[in-house]
């Protein structure tokens, strides 16, 4: 009995060491994703600019802080959410191949967004608050039909990921109508923008999408111990006074948020919120105060890692990264579906 206190002690210890090197991880992916490009910069050079600040002159100075610097942080805060949003998403659903991808919430809220740029809506002037409005909605309404579902009918896992399919096919149809009706220029808008690209990044997409993963995170942050209980089964939350029921429905207004915030800024991104959950509970378990902001990290390291990739590859204009998390994350779903049928 006396030598719990210390393993326990032990196992937060390790916890608080493999967040310390994920976070020192995706530091170093922040600045290898600065100096990859057309015009490559080395890290005595990426430095140097960064201490200058915005006052960096010349050449190097403008790429770095006009280009570079709001695209890595847009990746950073965009790849957090994803990450969060996907380990919160199987946490309430007690799904394992559960994410806003799979589930068809990122496919609404692309549909969304496409409305929005398709008839030019902005919100307070601003054409991407507009885009990312709608995305919202839409996100919105696809999590509530999930979670309606769940509630009334209980769906098992192999259930769950189907009807995130027809979800998928759903509203990727009515995404294809509305560039069928919209002119070539929209059309060609929507198409570069459905596979997720970092180009259309700036200092105002990266500063809300920081606001947003941060608001989200202290919100459910400050739920750990209730979500931590809940992957233990919904009856034993139950038993321990947990309302169950609201805490899925703020999760997954969240959640929508979340995903709304990074479909408005660079577009669909697929996967990220599938793989980031699950390395990060291979390395800190269920204990949510670890295994949060351990996923968070891990997506933004994870979309970080595909940006630089996507450059790295590139002979013209930068590959979208939806493509290649896609490439990754296509297989990763497949073990894991053998997985859960083993």
């Amino acid at each position: 009995m006396g030598n719990k206190p210390s393993i326990y002690q032990s196992i937060n210890r390790r916890r608080r060491g493999i967040l310390l090197l994920a976070v020192a991880a995706t530091v170093f992916a922040c600045l290898l994703d600065l100096g990859t490009g057309s015009s490559g910069l080395t890290f005595g050079e990426i430095l140097p600019l960064l201490w200058k600040g915005p006052s960096a002159g010349g050449s190097q100075g403008a790429i770095v802080w006009r280009i570079r610097l709001p695209m890595t942080l847009t990746c950073v805060f965009v790849g957090g959410s994803l990450g969060l949003s996907g380990l919160q998403v199987q946490t309430i659903t007690g799904n394992p191949l559960a994410s806003p991808y799979t589930l068809g919430i990122t496919a609404g809220a692309s549909f969304g967004a496409a409305i929005a740029i398709t008839v030019g809506f902005t919100l307070f002037g601003l054409q991407w608050a507009g885009t990312a409005a709608l995305a919202f909605l839409f996100a919105l309404g696809v999590s509530l039909a999930i979670y309606a579902l769940g509630k009334r009918r209980g769906l098992s896992t192999s259930t769950l990921v189907l009807t995130g399919i027809v979800m998928n096919f759903f509203f990727s149809a009515l995404k294809e109508f509305l560039q069928y009706r919209a002119s070539a220029e929209i059309a060609q808008i929507i198409a570069n923008w459905s596979f997720g690209s970092l180009g259309r990044s700036t200092w105002a997409s990266a500063s809300v999408a920081a606001g947003i993963l941060a608001a989200s995170f202290l919100l459910l942050f400050g739920k750990s111990w209730q979500l931590t209980a809940l992957t233990a089964g919904e009856e034993r939350a139950r038993s321990l006074g947990i309302p169950v029921d609201r805490l899925r429905l703020q999760v997954f207004v969240i959640s929508a948020c979340l995903i709304a915030g990074a479909v408005g800024f660079i577009g669909t991104v697929a996967f990220v919120g599938l793989v980031a959950p699950h390395c990060a509970r291979m390395l800190a378990g269920e204990d949510q105060r670890y295994l949060m902001p351990l996923s968070t990290v891990l997506g933004s390291f994870l979309l970080l890692l595909s940006s630089t990739v996507a450059k790295w590859i590139s002979t013209g204009a930068m590959m979208p990264v939806g493509i290649l998390t896609s490439i990754v994350g296509v297989p990763f779903l497949f073990v894991l579906l053998l997985r859960e049928e083993g």
